[in-house]
C-alpha cells in the first residue's frame, strides 16, 4: 500500500480513503464538535496526503498515523485562523449578539452535560497535551502510532498523555460543578416563578367565584 501510494496509484488513494476516512472523521468531529467542519478536515487531509505522497516512508505499516497527523496539522491551522478571525471581529463595532447553537447540538448527544464539561475542559489543555489525548483516547492510536503522527518520541507521548489525563480530570470536575451551580440557580428561579403563578391563578378564581361558590356569568 505504501509503495503504491508513494508511486501515485489512484487505487491506493481509494483504498486508503475507504480504510481510514471514517476514523479521521470521528477524530475531527470530536475535536471540532461540528460535522461539516469534520468533513472538511477529512477532505483536506486526503488532498494534502495525496499532494505530499512522496513524503510517505517506504517502511512501515498502516497509513493511519500519518493521515491523523495531517488532520491534526489542518485543525491547528484552522484554530489559528479562527483566533485571528475572532480577534478581527472583536475590533468591529457591536451590532447585536447572535445566538450560539453549539450547546443545543451537544445537549442532544448522550450524556450531554458530561460531553460539554469534557469539551470545555479539553479546550483548556495545552495544545500538545490535547493533541496526544485526542489521538490516543479518541482516535485509538497506540503510543508509537501517536508519536509517529505528531513526530515525537514514545516517551514524550506517555508523559504528555499522563499530564493531560490528570489535568483533564480536574478541569472536567470543575466544569461539572460550575454547571451544577448554574442549574441549581435556574431551578430556584423556576420554582419561584411557579409559586407566583399559583398565587395569581388562585386570586383569579376568587374574583370569578361568588360569595357562595357560585361562578358568575
Amino acid at each position: 500500500m505504501r509503495d503504491r501510494f508513494r508511486a501515485g496509484d489512484p487505487s491506493a488513494l481509494g483504498e486508503a480513503y475507504d480504510e481510514h476516512a471514517r476514523v479521521l472523521y470521528h477524530y475531527a468531529y470530536r475535536v471540532c464538535g461540528d460535522r461539516t467542519a469534520a468533513e472538511d478536515v477529512v477532505s483536506a487531509a486526503f488532498l494534502e496526503a495525496w499532494r505530499c505522497r512522496g513524503r510517505v516512508h517506504a517502511d512501515g505499516g498502516s497509513l493511519r498515523p500519518w493521515l491523523l497527523g495531517i488532520a491534526t496539522n489542518i485543525m491547528r491551522g484552522a484554530a489559528r485562523e479562527a483566533r485571528r478571525r475572532d480577534a478581527a471581529l472583536a475590533r468591529l463595532p457591536e451590532r447585536g449578539v447572535l445566538p450560539d447553537f453549539a450547546d443545543d447540538v451537544l445537549a442532544r448527544m448522550a450524556d450531554g452535560e458530561q460531553v460539554r464539561a469534557a469539551r470545555a475542559a479539553l479546550g483548556r489543555l495545552r495544545r500538545r497535551e490535547r493533541e496526544v489525548f485526542t489521538l490516543v483516547v479518541w482516535a485509538g492510536l497506540d503510543y508509537a502510532a501517536a508519536g509517529e503522527a505528531l513526530g515525537v518520541p514514545v516517551g514524550t507521548v506517555r508523559s504528555r498523555l499522563s499530564r493531560a489525563r490528570e489535568r483533564l480530570r480536574k478541569l472536567a470536575e470543575a466544569e461539572l460543578r460550575a454547571a451544577g451551580a448554574v442549574r441549581g440557580r435556574r431551578g430556584a428561579l423556576v420554582r419561584k416563578a411557579g409559586g407566583r403563578g399559583a398565587l395569581v391563578r388562585k386570586a383569579g378564581r376568587r374574583r370569578r367565584d361568588g360569595p357562595d361558590g357560585f361562578r358568575g356569568s
